[in-house]
């Protein structure tokens, strides 16, 4: 192996193909402008893929989930039984998988593929027993009550049905206080697309080295030379655009396997090539897999290896690229203690940002009136039709509660809707949240639907199970305060509907 007095034959082809991965000259800058001219331009990595999956989608409140994901911007994924339906009410932009709950073999992992929150709006079809339109238009509208009858099996749909699609729900889910950046356990064209290696080729050294995707990893994996004053290897995405956004979280964490060497984990807050860069070093243990978690503090601000002491601190609202680095130096011209040159390799299996508060991964869409069918001293006829008729319906509301305790017990952060009587109405109305189930009245779709959504992204709508119907006054759903701001965690509770 040649010493850093050696020699040794430059490659000119590998340096100009780093270049050209990049789009920059190192120490100049970037050269983008030149590939956009003729036509060149690299794709441009973004934010990770996060797909919302909403369970009956074609469904009075799920097509309105749907419609209104789409208008915030977010990929949605509509599970549905008959596809070709689907699309006639959904339309055909939107992504459309063909499944159904009840049967647990038709929900694939493609079904659950960059899944990163469930919308369950499923339920038992229920309709009254004169199918004319009229009759159907006051049932729906809560106008006049019809004599109901049930469809489907409602043990099937609300409880095993509720119980399949958690299980089928993707491991992560149950971590919201997460998010992935990088799963190399699901190879993707996106992956190989954003990665690419940064070798001392750009410096004049002979290091080589590659990142390839192994089916249940990433291996970076090559030879580190110090021949030519040479001495490290990496590699490094792309810049992303838009930046990164990881403000709400407290750092990052990453899965490997590696072979006993020291590497160093970079971040970067500047898009530009060649800018302060925020590092830390981590040990492997050789051939077992570990966790390394390295928070925002303490990130390290350097300039080509020299620590810069009055830099600010790491910035995690614009993050523009990662890179994972095996170097012969440490800081400030220290050497690192763990490094050998040859053969290397590390295992990458994912990258993520971890300390989020919690967050609902999966909404579920119940009823009101659950706990009441066979409640003591309940007076029935002052009860809704569905707690009135629960035997009727085959247990229909006993058997979404089934359903209610799986999704509290799954590990899942979740908020359980349990709208009052469904109208077609238009919304907008206050909205009164109640827990105990004893509430009657009535609620929108449109607002159970913009309900569903807003709990996704509220800590306070965690581990809650709550009552919904319109009210004289309160909250409004396009207000801007927390409407479970006032409502208890099940946790916190002794127990559910009392």
């Amino acid at each position: 192996m040649a010493t850093d007095n050696q020699k040794a034959t430059w490659d000119g082809g590998r340096f100009l193909k780093t270049l050209g991965y990049f789009g920059v000259i190192p120490f100049v800058g970037s050269f983008r402008w030149i590939q956009k001219l003729f036509g060149g331009d690299a794709p441009k990595p973004g934010q990770p893929a996060e797909v919302v999956l909403v369970a009956g989608a074609t469904g009075g409140v799920g097509k309105r989930v749907v419609r209104r994901l789409q208008q915030k911007g977010v990929k949605v994924r509509a599970l549905v039984r008959d596809a070709r339906r689907a699309r006639q009410i959904l339309g055909q932009t939107v992504d459309v998988v063909e499944a159904d709950i009840t049967i647990p073999e038709t929900l694939t992992p493609q079904v659950m593929q960059d899944v990163a929150a469930v919308i369950c709006c499923t339920g038992t079809r229920v309709q009254p027993v004169e199918g004319d339109t009229p009759t159907r238009e006051k049932y729906y509208q809560g106008i006049k009550f019809y004599l109901p009858e049930v469809v489907d099996t409602p043990e099937y749909v609300e409880y095993n049905g509720i119980k399949n699609l958690l299980d089928a729900a993707p491991n992560y889910l149950r971590n919201s206080g997460q998010k992935v950046l990088f799963d190399f356990t699901k190879p993707s064209t996106e992956l190989k697309e954003t990665w690419g290696a940064l070798d001392d080729v750009v410096m004049g050294g002979t290091s080589e080295s590659s990142l390839r995707l192994i089916g249940d990893a990433a291996l970076f994996a090559g030879t580190v030379s110090t021949a030519n004053s040479g001495g490290f290897v990496s590699v490094r995405t792309r810049n992303f655009e838009p930046a990164l956004d990881l403000s709400e979280f407290e750092g990052i964490e990453l899965r490997v396997k590696g072979d006993g060497k020291r590497y160093k984990l970079i971040v970067r807050n500047d898009e530009k090539w060649d800018s302060i860069a925020y590092c830390y070093s981590f040990d492997t243990i050789y051939n077992i897999p570990i966790t390394v978690r390295i928070p925002f503090d303490r990130l390290i601000p350097v300039f080509r290896a020299q620590t810069l002491k009055d830099n600010p601190p790491f910035d995690a609202r614009q993050v523009y690229a990662f890179q994972v680095m095996l170097s012969k130096f440490e800081y400030d011209g220290e050497l690192n203690p763990k490094f050998e040159a040859g053969n290397f390799q590390l295992q990458i299996e994912s990258i993520k940002a971890y300390g989020s508060a919690v967050k609902p991964r999966f909404v579920m869409v119940s009823s009101a009136g659950v706990t009441r069918p066979g409640k003591p001293g309940l007076n029935l006829e002052e009860e809704p039709p569905a707690v009135r008729m629960n035997d009727q319906l085959g247990g229909i509301l006993t058997w979404k509660l089934r359903g209610e305790d799986a999704v509290r017990s799954s590990g899942i952060p979740y908020t359980i809707i349990r709208p009052c009587a469904l109208t077609e109405e238009a919304g907008g109305e206050p909205l009164m949240l109640d827990q105990g189930d004893t509430i009657k009245g009535k609620v929108s779709r449109e607002d159970i639907s913009e309900l569903c959504i807003r709990a996704l992204n509220d800590p306070e709508a965690a581990h809650v199970t709550v009552e919904v119907k319109e009210a004289e006054s309160g909250d409004r759903i396009d207000g801007d305060t927390s409407l479970f701001s006032a409502v208890k965690s099940d946790r916190d509770r002794q127990a559910i509907g009392v």
